[in-house]
């Protein structure tokens, strides 16, 4: 939270200090045309007839200089036209796109143009008047400037790359029409204007219905107005379809005002209309044609090197025997260099294996001895959580013994437990009872045995005397 409260005082003081941010400031309604971004039209009058209140004028600097002027659209999130001078161009620059606070937020103190990853807690609405990056990403149109940067040097080029300055196009017209207008500049514009710097141009588009993500318009055409504001001047316009890429019409000024808004005017008194030099202007549309034909047109440049073709052969001929001997040297010593780096390169291959095989297998050792005590220090808890879970298992078992040999017991019934009580007592009560009948029945025995026996004897006696009797004659009795 803290560092989102200071970005801000940060940001503004790294503008305060920087310079070279490239600025675009929001021309005032109070100010004349587009304040110091005038010298950007001929006689410093800009075109008339664009006065709809969603119309911004921008005039675009880059280190507090003035290098082009922006008419934008708030309503199609597009410029309507940028107008420039030709600078001599150099090699493009890295991109760095910018955003105009004051579009979104006239209220802010920002007077230059920011990056908009730096902008966010700063400008109120962003986005709301003007198209950021995001609404490109991924809809298959690209950012595509009306004053290309690569008509332009250094700061120039630097000042171009800003979203106020572009409009959604595909990569292949994006492609073709800053190809074509380059050409069309360099090539047929710049060599028939007496005065360069007196060369005006207007880039510019007309919106259509077809919008980007529902915010950004998608152009309709491209148009491009010259104009050469010297002795034996003249002006010139193209436009370009959107639907048709390889397209490139030429027309008159007063031709192409009438294809925009109504009341329209370019450049102040049509820009020696009236009587430009016909002579250029046929030379314009005749480059114009080569272009549009894929021709290579024939430039001063091109002139001057036919004329110097025949000293170069010459010359060449007789450099001949000295280049191939030169060539002969310089090829024996990039061999030479080659064979002492490739030399040098096979004792630093088996040096630099040697050293890796030997981190590599030190590697492999700790690798191995690491995941040794890894599995060993992962056992430790796995093999006291076993014992605890033993020792646990044990002692339920302990419960479950206990618990069983109290049910068992609690089953005995209780009548038992009490004759088994009672039992000591009854049985020495029994004593006496269990002696009286052992007597009895000792004392019964021998008298049973007694009888028995006085009977078997009085049985033996009962029977001699029977046999007696039987046997022996009762006539000797009588005797």
């Amino acid at each position: 939270r803290e560092w989102t409260m200071k970005t801000p005082v940060v940001f503004l003081l790294c503008i305060s200090l920087f310079p070279a941010f490239s600025q675009g400031r929001v021309v005032g309604e109070n100010e004349a045309g587009f304040a110091e971004c005038n010298v950007f039209f001929p006689g410093q009058v800009p075109p008339e007839g664009f006065t709809e209140p969603f119309h911004v004028k921008i005039c675009q600097q880059y280190n507090k200089e003035p290098r082009f002027a922006t008419l934008y659209s708030t309503k199609d999130k597009i410029p309507l036209y940028s107008a420039f001078k030709y600078t001599k161009p150099t090699q493009n620059e890295e991109e760095s796109w910018l955003v105009e606070p004051q579009v979104d937020d006239p209220e802010n103190d920002l007077h230059e143009m920011v990056h908009e990853a730096d902008i966010g807690g700063i400008v109120a609405n962003l986005g709301a008047n003007q198209a950021l990056t995001s609404d490109y990403v991924g809809s298959g149109y690209e950012r595509g400037l009306l004053n290309p940067s690569l008509l332009n040097e250094e700061d120039f080029q630097m000042a171009t790359y800003t979203l106020t300055n572009a409009v959604p196009l595909s990569p292949s017209l994006s492609k073709s029409w800053h190809s074509d207008i380059g050409r069309v500049v360099e090539q047929a514009l710049v060599p028939h204007c007496s005065k360069k710097d007196q060369l005006y141009l207007l880039a510019g588009a007309i919106p259509s219905s077809v919008q980007v993500k529902g915010k950004v318009s998608v152009p309709e055409s491209l148009w491009l107005a010259a104009c050469c504001d010297a002795p034996e001047g003249w002006s010139l316009g193209l436009v370009k379809q959107t639907n048709d890429e390889n397209s490139l019409m030429d027309l008159t000024v007063r031709d192409l005002e009438k294809q925009l808004l109504a009341g329209v005017h370019l450049f102040k008194g049509k820009c020696g209309e009236d009587s430009q030099s016909q002579e250029k202007t046929e030379a314009i549309l005749q480059v114009l044609t080569q272009i549009r034909s894929g021709e290579q047109v024939e430039t001063s440049d091109n002139e001057e090197a036919k004329e110097s073709g025949l000293v170069r052969k010459v010359a060449g001929i007789i450099a001949t025997p000295f280049i191939k001997l030169l060539e002969l040297f310089i090829y024996v010593f990039v061999e030479l260099v080659k064979f002492v780096f490739y030399f040098l390169w096979l004792i630093v291959k088996q040096v630099v294996g040697t050293v890796l095989n030997g981190v590599y297998s030190l590697w492999n050792g700790l690798v191995s001895y690491l995941k040794a005590i890894s599995l060993v220090l992962i056992n430790i808890p796995y093999d006291v959580g076993r014992v605890i879970v033993n020792i646990f298992l044990g002692f339920l078992e302990i419960v479950q013994d206990v618990a069983y040999l109290t049910y068992r017991i609690l089953r005995i019934p209780v009548g038992f437990v009490l004759h088994l009580a009672s039992f000591p007592y009854q049985s020495i009560c029994a004593i006496p009872s269990v002696l009286k009948d052992l007597a009895t029945g000792i004392g019964g025995t021998f008298s049973l045995v007694i009888d028995a026996t006085a009977a078997i004897l009085h049985g033996f006696y009962y029977l001699a005397g029977h046999i007696v009797k039987r046997f022996v004659p009762k006539g000797s009795s009588d005797d």
